[in-house]
């Protein structure tokens, strides 16, 4: 693990300085030899490092992107350069890496030391927020595998935390529209929120959650229909460890008005789509379920 470290540091220097004087991607091979043969001459690990190094170039734009909608407050051209790169590496590693390999809490970890180790006083605390924030905000990368290093907690001893979201759909123009959100994966999805963790609205029902989380997130009052699904992940809070995020689904009417994204790390587009254009999108795999029921549903009425 060592050698891994030691190649991640020499990936960070190759990024920092292929960004640093703007250059071709094709000098940047040759910046990693050069990186590699002084600073890590004994490392063996020159193929994990031209993976990491080319995984990250090739997914600049995505990454950025992330980064804007992580850290709104931060313009990319005001992030410092070392801290810029940090976070490009490690969000590659914490999304597009085998998993398998690069747990997410290691993929988190070599970043913040990375950014301790090569950044300014307060570096490891802002790569360790944006991270955290994608990590905990953004779906929980593998959110859909069951963790084989569970410290032997049952599955039903796992804390629950319920969330509320909806199909909402509207009637304009002789069609049916359905309000869908997108996020920086490139997924479009179901606008949804926790349920029950304002401390300021005491025994507040799913339907009253979901009704509260929509209108935040998107703008839209909504009259629930009926409940048309459920499904259950097991997440990793970097907080609380492992829970189980429990989601209870909604077929829910709006008025067709403009929808008003809620600024938040995550999302980065909210639109009005006719029904019959709707399963033509790229949605998650256990959306696509959830939106074919509200559809076959609407498409009786």
């Amino acid at each position: 693990m060592a050698n891994r470290h030691l190649s991640r540091s020499v990936v960070l220097q190759t990024l920092f300085e292929w960004d640093f004087r703007d250059c071709k991607n094709d000098f940047i091979e040759e910046a990693l030899m050069r990186n590699a043969g002084e600073f890590a001459p004994a490392a063996g690990d020159l193929p994990f490092m031209e993976d990491l190094l080319r995984g990250t170039v090739a997914r600049k734009a995505d990454l950025d992107l992330v980064i804007e909608k992580a850290a709104p407050e931060w313009p990319l051209d005001r992030i410092a350069l070392v801290d810029r790169n940090v976070l490009r590496l490690g969000l590659y590693e914490l999304l597009f890496a085998d998993r398998e390999k690069v747990p997410a809490k290691v993929a988190i970890n070599e970043a913040i030391e990375l950014a301790k180790n090569f950044g300014g006083e307060n570096s490891g605390r802002f790569v360790n927020g944006v991270l955290g924030a994608v990590y905990k905000e953004l779906g929980e990368p593998g959110k859909d595998e069951v963790s084989k290093k569970r410290k032997d907690v049952p599955y039903e001893e796992l804390p629950v935390q319920h969330l509320g979201g909806a199909v909402v759909y509207a009637k304009h123009g002789g069609d049916i529209y359905l309000a869908l959100v997108h996020d920086i994966f490139g997924h479009w999805t179901l606008s949804k929120g926790k349920i029950g963790d304002n401390p300021d609205i005491a025994n507040e029902t799913i339907e009253e959650g979901t009704m509260r989380e929509i209108k935040e997130e998107i703008g839209l009052s909504i009259e629930i229909k009926e409940k048309i699904g459920e499904n259950e992940y097991v997440a990793s809070d970097p907080k609380v460890g492992k829970k189980r995020k429990h989601v209870t689904y909604f077929l829910a009417e709006s008025p067709y008005k403009e929808l008003q994204l809620e600024q938040k790390g995550g999302l980065d587009d909210a639109k009005w789509f006719r029904m019959q254009d709707a399963l033509e999108l790229n949605f998650y795999d256990d959306m696509l379920p959830i939106v074919t029921t509200a559809i076959q549903k609407l498409t009786k009425k």
